[in-house]
């Protein structure tokens, strides 16, 4: 890319990733002549979860103020100069605590706030700044000098010399819209507005679940202190049948916040570039992902916490799971999130970290980046063994969604119950859905609702779902793949119909992962396997099979560092 000022950087997306693009951008003073804003939302630097597209009053974040990647202020800054409108409870005497997490329409406020001030700075440095709120790509088109017309709007056209796909969450649709009572997603949480007298399906049991059960419980009784630390739901009295039944194949819920020593994530924590190939040459060009868990786990145990590193040094990543996982598995599920909750309040009152979750929850930071270099074999191995694990322990629930929980709980409001991968859920005649599934005991249910929510989150989207033709269409873009070590392995799983596994010439075969293939700066890799070096992915929806732990702003701000990198090199 020629360091001239005609060069146009177009961000399809104006969300937390672009906001935190333009940070870097401009502490590195990239030298574009333009770059291009594109947000379909009216809103800038919120994306979904911060505005009211993902977002309600009842809605927190599960970070805190101390936990925000650095911006051009902080967020008590902010406040203090803001009105919180009606979240004047999230400060006390004037003063916010930094430990509690934010409301989440209080941070997008914020986010919004600071993508304004970055704007002006990068206007400042000599670069042209166009912000297009209310607006939707329709498509991007590859053009044959490599450059790329983005189309928007009515059909506007906009040339671009660097696209970067920041485009955040995206959740389809099967039957919300055309069957009553079925909801694909709790978002917006603005369409439900009415009382809800019957029991409800949730499917899933972790953050998108705990959203969903705000709004619910809200719109269908009351939450009053019944002491300091214990809340009491009350139900109204046109909503005695309310009910919410979760349903997950874990059969858990997620893990509560705690006391971390660390500070927010840093790019120190991971492999360099430099390390990974190096690995790579000794070790059959991969990088294996015992040799990461030892590093970026184990080592990190055996330094805060020896005791418990004498009991798991020995362990493979399948004991060690396993050790961790059986207590979960013996107890029931809410006695187990008391008891959890119990631990997480020491732990904060104390100010002492709870070393193995602070450990595992760095180590799903640090494995994102090794991760496009494991092997099929030890990519498996990562999502059906420790992924499971770990989603539960990164998930921090706050402590007040714990309280609002237990007390639908002890009213006798919510259940949770373990379904096989088998369950199945479809719409019932013209309302509903019919849940089907196999429970603890091997029993077979069959349960009728008038009204279903799917909340198991963000899945990971392939490429068929990317809304821009002119991408796939010309092999611009292509699906992520991994290769095997041992032809032998994947072949058996072929055999047993695995649609995954791909072969390849000389009897080799590849493991297709969900979404996008890109490489180390997040470039796009085209079907040919050529880097399209000013083409970036950093959208969420489409990096997760080589990125496995890719939401939230620590990931924002260390993608987006290394892409304003890759940029900053090739002017």
């Amino acid at each position: 890319m020629p360091n001239t000022d005609s060069q146009t950087v177009a961000l399809i997306g104006g969300g937390p990733a672009a906001l935190f693009f333009l940070k870097h951008a401009t502490a590195k003073k990239i030298k574009t002549g333009k770059i291009i804003i594109f947000e379909q939302n009216p809103h800038l630097g919120m994306g979904m979860p911060y505005g009211a597209s993902g977002a309600g009053r009842e809605h927190v974040a599960n970070i805190s103020a101390n936990e925000i990647p650095e911006l051009v202020t902080d967020i008590e800054e902010f406040i203090d100069k803001n009105e919180l409108g009606n979240f004047g409870d999230y400060k006390t005497n004037g003063k916010i605590n930094r430990d509690q997490v934010v409301p989440r329409l209080i941070l997008g406020r914020y986010l919004e706030n600071q993508f304004k001030i970055l704007i002006k700075l990068a206007k400042s440095q000599g670069t042209e700044v166009i912000t297009m709120t209310d607006t939707k790509v329709t498509d991007i088109q590859c053009n044959n000098d490599l450059s790329y017309t983005v189309i928007a709007g009515e059909g506007e056209k906009y040339a671009a010399s660097v696209v970067v796909l920041s485009t955040g969450h995206q959740w389809t649709k099967s039957f919300e819209g055309k069957h009553k009572g079925w909801f694909d997603s709790p978002y917006p949480p603005s369409k439900f507005s009415e009382t809800t007298n019957y029991p409800i399906a949730v499917k899933g049991a972790s953050l998108t679940a705990v959203d969903i059960i705000r709004t619910l419980s809200r719109l269908n009784g009351k939450f009053s202190m019944f002491s300091e630390d214990k809340l009491e739901y009350t139900l109204n009295e046109d909503a005695q049948d309310f009910r919410i039944d979760l349903y997950s194949l874990s059969g858990l819920l997620p893990a509560l916040r705690f006391h971390s020593e660390d500070a927010a994530f840093s790019t120190d924590w991971k492999m360099s570039l430099k390390e990974i190939y190096e690995y790579k040459k000794t070790h059959g060009g991969f990088v294996d992902l015992d040799y990461v868990f030892d590093l970026n786990f184990k080592k990190v145990v055996e330094k805060r916490d020896p005791e418990f590193y004498s009991e798991i040094k020995d362990l493979s990543i399948e004991e060690f799971v396993t050790k961790m996982m059986k207590l979960r598995k013996e107890l029931d599920s809410f006695e187990l999130f008391k008891a959890e909750y119990t631990e997480a309040e020491k732990s904060i009152k104390r100010h002492q970290s709870i070393s193995w979750k602070e450990a595992l929850t760095s180590f799903s930071y640090a494995m994102n980046y090794p991760a496009k270099h494991f092997s099929a074999e030890d990519m498996l191995r990562l999502t059906k063994i420790l992924m499971p694990l770990i989603s539960i322990v990164i998930a921090a629930l706050p402590q007040s969604s714990y309280r609002e929980i237990i007390a639908l709980y002890d009213a006798k409001i919510i259940s949770l119950s373990n379904v096989d991968s088998q369950s199945t859920v479809e719409p019932h005649d013209q309302e509903g859905a019919v849940y089907r599934f196999k429970n603890n005991d091997g029993q077979h249910k069959e349960l009728i609702y008038k009204m279903y929510v799917d909340a198991t989150g963000q899945r990971a989207m392939n490429i068929n779902d990317l809304p821009f033709e002119g991408l796939k269409n010309e092999g611009v873009v292509s699906s992520g793949y991994l290769s095997f070590k041992n032809s032998d392995h994947a072949l058996d799983l072929l055999k047993k119909g695995n649609e995954m596994i791909m072969e390849g010439s000389s009897d080799h075969y590849y493991l297709k992962v969900k979404g996008l293939s890109i490489n180390d700066n997040f470039q796009a890799l085209d079907s040919y396997g050529k880097v399209r070096e000013n083409l970036y992915i950093m959208s969420v929806a489409y990096i997760g099979g080589l990125n496995p732990d890719y939401s939230g702003l620590d990931f924002c701000d260390t993608a987006a560092e290394i892409i304003t990198e890759s940029i900053a090199k090739a002017i």
